[in-house]
């Protein structure tokens, strides 16, 4: 019995080493196992995220109402060609420049928005135009919707990010519960 004893506490140490480094292969297995599935998730989620065909259809298509507004005056076609290089349904365009300043060109909010497509002065600066010439921020208007359009894959949110911020459409997952909001997204969509 005296002779076993050492031998099993022999084998048990010579044992545990072993048992240690294959354990310690085993982490690295896991480790690398885990960053290779969190690149992989990462991948797949961006690839399903830019994905036309698996976007949902209520994303793909918003129903856009048609321009009917009176005003037929000289910055009704350039707001036309800033929608149209910029990829905005031109009619969705005018029925927000309609809404925004019902087409005046020096129109300003009571919290500072100016112009035509009613830009904010910093965010004017952001897209690189002057918000009180009216091209330019007809041009900024458009590309600052496309931005948002592109953001958040719907017209409906688009819309609702250029009224109340994309922070604020992010944080409540869809149009914000501000009555002003919800009330300008419905007038431009006619719903």
């Amino acid at each position: 019995m005296r002779r076993l004893i050492p031998a099993a506490l022999f084998l048990s140490a010579c044992a545990t080493p072993l048992a240690a480094a294959d354990l310690f292969k085993n982490s690295d297995k896991r480790k690398a196992f885990a960053a290779q599935t969190k690149f992989l998730d990462t991948r797949a989620a961006s690839q399903y995220q830019n994905s036309e065909r698996l976007k949902p259809d209520s994303l793909k298509d918003d129903v856009l109402p048609i321009y009917s507004g009176s005003y037929r005056g000289e910055f009704l076609e350039v707001a036309r060609s800033a929608a149209r290089a910029n990829g905005v349904p031109e009619d969705l365009f005018l029925r927000l420049v309609q809404q925004e300043s019902n087409w005046n060109p020096v129109a300003e909010s009571h919290k500072g928005a100016l112009g035509l497509a009613q830009l904010m002065p910093t965010t004017a600066s952001l897209l690189g135009v002057d918000p009180l010439v009216p091209a330019e921020n007809l041009r900024g208007g458009a590309k600052y919707l496309a931005q948002q359009y592109r953001k958040f894959g719907s017209w409906r949110l688009a819309l609702a990010a250029y009224n109340a911020g994309p922070e604020a459409v992010r944080k409540y997952g869809g149009v914000p519960p501000f009555e002003e909001t919800q009330t300008y997204v419905r007038r431009i969509l006619g719903s």
